[in-house]
């Protein structure tokens, strides 16, 4: 019996240690599933607007745009943005180191073509009327030489003139001019003194003539068939030589000053990586080319075995004399335009995570497919040159640096002044109704561009301006006068270039110098109604202010295209 009370006490001993692990296992664990969840609550943001979190999908409330899942960054650096490996691998980023470019041990490394040499093309024509009867070269690209014969011709101008020359001679003695007449005649029709000295011992009239190539080379084009009727001095045919070339390098404008008429030149080709070819510059064009902002520099070479062809690309060096300093590039697919601002991205070095950093560049002439670098690089950044918009776009995404989260870039950037003085409570009445009546007009005009309308904004500022001409600036004084000088003239100014222009693009960007000078106005001087300040952060880089008598968000800058973009940043009473 003691024996049994034993075995039921171990029993219900391990009965009571299992309740209390498997209690506490299913507690941590439920625990853990709970954290889990909170863990993995997704954020729900806005790509116009990336401070609105939301903890579930729907529409921004500032612009009516449908909300998308906000990707968390690890990164505390409001500059530096970091992906996965899988997500760079998505977005294909591909990045590049940039370096300097100049002058090498080797010269000035340079890339160009052949060309054909322009001094040694000709063409073959035919110097009488006449139908072409038989052709002996007939297709592009086949070689001539010079005095081979290429055609033959029946010209009844030349039977014409056989006839008159063997009756002059039968007068030669008697009357010599008309003999040398008709002999110099068919001389300048490019008979030769044979073809003419066998006219005259035979007598009889040759029905067709040969006509003979006056230069050596292959012909470009040719503008002749059989049967074909041409006139005096028609071309049969195009030729060019290619017993010499032109080397033909571009030259960017940094590096011209140290390129000079007669320095060495070396090259290369694909077709013969293992032989240089040397020559000597011999021309430098006088003209800039406009879309490459480079210069043709020229040298002749030699071809007499033929293995340099046109259009065939080559690398070569100019050994001009040495260039003090390098100029640094940044390839032109690596740069976002932000209007005034030129953005990159960095990816740095040395990172567990692909990590790519913003930065604000100084750039300066394009050269050929790249900018140059004033300020803001260095030789060896590694730089995004696929890519950089969609790693933008999700710093952006996630309240992180970027073009258009231009305030994280710059924290103390603030584009609200608040150095606006305040003059409400000794500003006259009678100038607040006129500011009042000026503000009227001005909602006008702000209406226009709402509803996209460039000629409505054009009659619209020419009414703002009338309005502003009866704001009388004689009821203010001292400082205020001076505060209202200021401003009235930057709202004429804007104004005036509205009420001339017929773009709304440009008839827009001078909208926002009127409309900040409005908004210190109103502040600075106080009006009788409410006025609501509201912002867009999508205008003129930096984001756009302006006025309305609602608390309705309708866009001015944008319109139709983004009509609800934007947000109420102050409400004027």
């Amino acid at each position: 019996m003691k024996k049994y009370l034993i075995y039921t006490s171990f029993l219900l001993a391990g009965l009571l240690l299992g309740w209390l692990i498997f209690s506490n296992s299913s507690n941590n664990e439920t625990e853990t599933e709970h954290k889990h969840s909170e863990s993995e609550e997704q954020i729900w943001t806005c790509s116009m607007h990336p401070q609105i979190r939301q903890p579930e999908p729907g529409d921004c409330p500032i612009c009516g745009m449908d909300l998308i899942p906000l990707e968390e960054n690890s990164n505390e650096n409001p500059l530096v943005f970091s992906m996965s490996d899988e997500a760079v691998k998505i977005a294909n980023i591909q990045t590049t180191k940039i370096g300097e470019t100049g002058n090498s041990e080797n010269g000035i490394a340079l890339s160009g073509k052949i060309k054909p040499d322009e001094t040694a093309s000709s063409s073959v024509v035919t110097h009488v009327s006449g139908r072409i009867e038989k052709l002996y070269v007939s297709y592009t690209g086949q070689s001539v030489a010079k005095g081979q014969k290429v055609a033959e011709i029946y010209s009844p101008q030349l039977i014409s003139g056989q006839k008159e020359l063997i009756e002059a001679n039968k007068v030669k003695s008697s009357n010599p001019s008309l003999y040398n007449a008709a002999y110099n005649k068919l001389k300048n029709w490019k008979l030769n003194d044979n073809q003419i000295e066998s006219i005259l011992k035979s007598e009889s009239i040759i029905e067709t003539f040969s006509i003979y190539a006056q230069f050596s080379g292959v012909i470009k084009t040719k503008k002749v068939s059989v049967g074909d009727y041409l006139k005096e001095g028609e071309v049969l045919f195009d030729l060019q030589s290619l017993s010499k070339v032109w080397a033909v390098f571009d030259v960017y404008e940094t590096d011209l000053a140290n390129v000079k008429i007669g320095d060495p030149v070396e090259f290369t080709t694909t077709s013969y990586p293992d032989e240089k070819f040397t020559a000597k510059v011999n021309f430098i064009d006088p003209l800039i080319n406009p879309s490459t902002r480079t210069i043709s520099v020229r040298a002749n070479i030699q071809n007499n075995n033929s293995k340099l062809k046109p259009d065939m690309f080559i690398n070569g060096w100019v050994k001009g004399s040495p260039n003090q300093k390098a100029t640094l590039l940044v390839p032109k697919s690596a740069v976002l335009w932000t209007g005034k601002r030129s953005v990159v991205y960095l990816k740095l070095p040395n990172q567990t995570v692909p990590s790519f950093e913003y930065r604000n560049i100084e750039i300066g002439e394009a050269i050929g497919d790249s900018y140059k670098v004033i300020s803001g690089l260095e030789s060896g950044d590694e730089v995004v040159t696929n890519g950089a918009f969609v790693i933008d776009a999700s710093a952006q995404l996630n309240n992180q640096s970027s073009m258009m989260n231009q305030n994280l870039v710059n924290p103390n950037d603030n584009s609200t002044s608040s150095e606006i003085p305040d003059y409400v409570d000794q500003t006259d009445e009678k100038f607040k109704v006129q500011l009042n009546e000026l503000l009227s007009t001005y909602y006008n005009l702000k209406d226009a561009f709402v509803n996209d309308k460039a000629d409505l904004a054009n009659s619209e500022a020419k009414n703002l301006l009338k309005s502003l001409e009866k704001v009388e600036m004689k009821l203010l004084k001292g400082d205020a006068h001076m505060y209202w000088m200021t401003q009235k003239n930057n709202i004429q100014l804007s104004g005036e270039k509205i009420a001339n222009s017929n773009d709304i693009n440009e008839q827009r960007n001078q909208f926002i110098s009127m409309s900040n000078a409005m908004i210190n106005s109103v502040k600075a001087f106080g009006v009788s109604n409410v006025s609501y300040e509201q912002y867009c952060p999508m205008a003129d880089d930096n984001g756009a202010y302006w006025l309305s008598e609602s608390n309705k968000v309708l866009n001015p800058y944008f319109g139709s295209s983004m009509l609800n973009c934007g947000e109420i940043k102050n409400e004027i009473k």
